[in-house]
């Protein structure tokens, strides 16, 4: 006997994404360590049972903490075997990734668009080399020193902020950062040679200056300072502060109404995230042993603008991935000379024109036209009130909805059989009185149809006179019924009947 199975065609459903799991032994509880000084866990475990072995596991929901433990630790790893520049690279991107993470969270977090974060980096690393230099101060107070004088500079910044916004405050940032840059060179009692301060003390012995031993101490110094910058990052973007400014951004008005104070929340961030601006700058007087005016320069300051833009705004990530990339240019290509600045402005415009939100943006950016085209593609198979699509089956919870119109779709396959010349002229002989089974059958499944887009009769004119249209329902509460077309019908039996030939209609094309 022949095979009388008709010729399917077959697609790909999918796989399931790869999870890192884990199974606990026995009935242990889990215990997972948190943030100190918050109740958030460092890795996001999620619990539940295997469905087939129905075995307690635990699964990763966010990964980005697993792939932050990886990264900075290859680059933990890899920094000591690198040449004497490579590892004064390293250490120069950490502490710009460590500014640069700080100004995320006034930028991203705050909402702030300011431009005097090397301002306040320059102004903190000169009252702390000051302080050590012409007062004698030991090098491990200098840290907060920093910090308390980019707590009160923070604090004088961020007044304007609550009247002025967006490129207003900007210009306002930006004549700050100049007005510091002059202030400190005609003050020749605080940096008497060319403007700068020399002789810090530091972390790093004088003995092994320049030497790699020294490398290595100053990349551990730089490393732990861009882990404190993430841990301030996590503890303000991820608690209370960033919860309530993440409101603000989406509604302003609605979190005013329901009493989120956003503004008093934005000065707490912009003050906090300037005062470890002001760690960071008696850091950076340490690391060099010494600061002079080109912190305040406008071209440092593009340049930290431009790790920004090519990483992405509001994101850690973002800040780390574009200092990196900027760093490595303009550090590790120095034989290029003024050319890296070019390749640096090309790789900027690149990512501007062609990523939504830097490169940590691009796998959202991706995943978004991904699922566009399997949309196009599912649409190009689908037919009007087809049975579900595989890659559509996925992604419904209940399976009886699958099963449904599986088995409506075989019902339509044996009613368009039954349409005929015959049963049309039967109808249009008696719209309304008996019928045959196969006309009865076909009509039983017009009446059970859903409501929307089902036809129905509205009368038009005076009730003696009158005339008749074909409506059909939107199927949506507030939206009218739509009109099918402008054609009168005189009698019932007339609009019946092109009611009906409309659902035939809709039958066959299906």
């Amino acid at each position: 006997m022949a095979d009388q199975t008709p010729d399917r065609t077959y697609y790909q459903v999918g796989r399931r994404p790869h999870e890192l799991t884990l199974k606990p032994a026995g009935a242990a509880p889990w215990a997972r360590w948190r943030v100190p000084f918050s109740k958030r866990h460092w890795l996001a475990w999620r619990g539940r049972i295997n469905p087939r072995s129905l075995v307690r596991e635990r699964s990763l929901d966010d990964k980005r903490p697993l792939w932050w433990t990886l990264g900075l630790g290859a680059l933990v790893v890899v920094t000591p075997f690198l040449s004497d520049q490579g590892i004064t690279v390293a250490s120069i991107f950490c502490i710009y990734a460590a500014i640069n993470v700080i100004w995320t969270l006034i930028i991203g977090t705050a909402g702030i668009f300011s431009l005097a974060t090397m301002a306040v980096v320059g102004l903190c690393g000169y009252a702390a080399a000051a302080a050590n230099v012409y007062l004698g101060v030991p090098w491990p107070l200098l840290i907060p020193i920093g910090a308390l004088v980019g707590l009160v500079i923070g604090a004088i910044l961020a007044l304007p902020s609550t009247r002025l916004d967006g490129l207003y405050y900007a210009l306002l940032t930006l004549g700050v950062a100049e007005i510091c840059r002059v202030f400190v060179s005609q003050i020749k009692a605080l940096a008497p040679s060319n403007g700068s301060i020399n002789q810090v003390a530091s972390f790093i012995p004088a003995d092994w200056l320049l030497k790699r031993p020294g490398l290595l101490l100053g990349f551990a110094g730089a490393f732990v300072l861009l882990l404190c910058a993430l841990l301030v990052f996590r503890l303000v973007n991820s608690e209370r502060l960033g919860i309530l400014l993440q409101s603000a951004r989406e509604d302003e008005a609605f979190s005013e109404a329901v009493g989120i104070d956003y503004r008093r929340a934005r000065l707490w961030v912009f003050i906090i995230s300037s005062a470890a601006l002001g760690a960071i700058g008696a850091f950076y007087a340490m690391f060099y042993r010494s600061i002079s005016l080109t912190v305040f320069s406008l071209d440092q300051l593009l340049v930290m603008f431009a790790m920004i833009v090519i990483g992405g705004l509001g994101r850690s990530e973002g800040a780390v991935v574009g200092t990196a990339i900027v760093v490595l240019i303009d550090k590790g290509l120095i034989d290029l000379g003024p050319l890296r600045i070019i390749l640096i402005a090309a790789v900027m415009v690149l990512v501007a024109t062609t990523a939504h939100n830097g490169l940590v943006g691009v796998r959202g950016q991706f995943r978004n036209f991904r699922n566009r085209k399997k949309s196009e593609r599912r649409a190009v198979r689908t037919k009007k009130g087809g049975e579900v699509m595989p890659e559509e089956a996925t992604e419904i919870a209940d399976k009886q909805q699958v099963y449904y119109r599986l088995f409506d779709k075989r019902i339509r396959d044996q009613l368009k059989t039954m349409i005929t010349p015959e049963l049309i002229a039967e109808h249009k002989a008696k719209p309304l009185g008996q019928h045959s089974d196969a006309l009865d059958r076909v009509l039983n499944y017009f009446r059970r149809a859903e409501l929307a887009d089902k036809y129905a009769i509205m009368r038009v004119g005076p009730y003696r006179s009158c005339s008749y249209k074909v409506m059909a329902f939107s199927g949506r509460a507030g939206h009218p019924p739509r009109v099918v077309d402008d054609k009168l019908y005189a009698t019932l039996d007339e609009v019946y009947h092109a009611v009906f030939l409309l659902r035939v209609n809709d039958l066959l094309e299906s």
